[in-house]
């Protein structure tokens, strides 16, 4: 539904989890084992971090083969799991580009509807204007350039966005907590998520994904023009670009504690609030009604703000009625992920990803969208995934490789069952 060359620099960073080094015997796995050397020694504080814990160093040519192995794995896995379980006559291709994927494509081949619909008893019904633009404006652009087909382009569009977001959630992650946390961080971030396999469709997550992490990993390099205008093309993704102006906001708080009034952050935290306001009141001009993109959602989806009300509902007739393997484990989910949201928190995360995470996860749940899309809204909120990295960044290699494996095998079938078995959209 509608819904990096990089150098030390200074850190707003609220003292990272020290992390140990590896402690793999000689059959560790070979992507872990490769981690140990990519760049987690101290560096020296920057000015006005005196009071900081040491930070670690991104090393871009040794961070190439394993997120690049994470990323080849992940796809084959869930690639293999899904055709698997397709029943016959159904193709891999059609179920990478149902439901919203199918909406996408039509937009980057035929534009967006004039304005409002209505049904024939005259109530506004949903359209395509629900969706914000940059991702079906990237597939129209590529399909215009290369003549290649539109659905095709569209699942190359989200698979390089994903490889795009791996690379800078490794980076940021790396300068956070080490390599070893980051490596693991990632295969749970594009594996082990029970709806990661959303990530590999034509779905606009992957690139929603690229363009906050990267605006965060700017952020924390104080590369401040580049996080403003990253943020702003998150908000032309998907309105939950909201979490990345406040991440942005914070960061800047931070930045300018330590070093003084700069109008630099302020100007990219202005820039990334732009993006989100800026398709909103172009629908409301198209449509002739200010409040369009609204009304829009609430018709065509059910979704509006409700201070979390549906969610809450959902939650006590399932726990009641306990109707279904779907419902009952998106509920366990669900609180999980809030469970270890307020983990995180305790674990002195670094505040801007805190925030960014923290909103995405409210953002999620206090709206009256449907309960079996919330787990795929969530896929891209990083911050429930944080305690489990460190962990398994702690844990001997070969504890950490069969927990992700195992992890990664529970999400790709998760995936593979809601596009194959669940009947309604993701």
């Amino acid at each position: 539904m509608a819904d990096p060359t990089l150098t030390d620099a200074r850190t707003s960073a609220v003292g990272p989890l020290p992390v140990p080094s590896p402690r793999g015997g000689p059959g560790a796995a070979a992507a872990l084992r490769s981690a140990r050397g990519s760049g987690d020694g101290a560096r020296q504080p920057s000015r006005g971090e005196a009071d900081a814990s040491a930070g670690h160093h991104w090393d871009a040519r040794r961070a190439v083969a394993p997120v690049l192995g994470v990323s080849a794995l992940n796809t084959l896995v869930h690639l293999l799991v899904l055709t698997a379980m397709l029943p016959p006559g159904w193709s891999l291709r059609d179920r990478l580009l149902s439901w919203d994927a199918a909406l996408y494509r039509d937009i980057a081949t035929e534009g967006y509807p004039p304005g409002l619909s209505y049904g024939d008893d005259g109530e506004p019904t949903g359209n395509n204007l629900a969706f914000f633009p940059l991702y079906p404006l990237l597939i129209r652009a590529v399909h215009g350039l290369t003549g290649l087909d539109a659905g095709g382009v569209a699942v190359a569009v989200a698979q390089l966005s994903l490889l795009g977001a791996l690379f800078a959630v490794h980076a940021l992650l790396t300068r956070l907590y080490g390599s070893r946390t980051a490596l693991a961080g990632v295969v749970l971030l594009a594996g082990a998520q029970p709806m990661a396999v959303t990530f590999l469709m034509g779905y606009s997550e992957s690139l929603f994904l690229a363009l906050a992490a990267g605006a965060l990993l700017a952020a924390h390099r104080e590369a401040w023009a580049a996080a403003g205008v990253l943020g702003l093309l998150a908000g032309l993704t998907r309105p939950a670009a909201f979490a990345v102006a406040v991440a942005l906001a914070v960061a800047a708080v931070l930045a300018m504690r330590r070093g003084g009034f700069s109008w630099r952050p302020v100007g990219a935290v202005a820039l990334a609030c732009t993006g989100t306001p800026a398709y909103l009141l172009w629908v409301g001009w198209r449509s002739g009604q200010l409040n369009a993109w609204f009304v829009i959602q609430e018709a065509g989806w059910g979704t509006r703000w409700d201070n979390g009300a549906a969610f809450f509902s959902f939650l006590a007739h399932t726990w009641e009625h306990a109707d279904g393997w779907v419902p009952v484990s998106t509920a366990v989910l669900l609180l999980a992920a809030v469970g270890a949201t307020a983990v995180a928190w305790r674990r002195g995360t670094w505040p801007p990803l805190l925030v960014y995470g923290t909103v995405m996860v409210v953002l999620t749940l206090a709206q009256s969208n449907y309960y079996h899309s919330k787990l795929r809204l969530l896929v891209p909120a990083l911050v429930f995934l944080l305690p489990f990295a460190v962990a398994l960044g702690r844990a001997r290699t070969r504890t950490a490789v069969a927990v992700l494996a195992a992890a990664t095998l529970f999400g790709s079938w998760y995936g593979a069952h809601m596009l194959t078995v669940w009947r309604y959209a993701i």
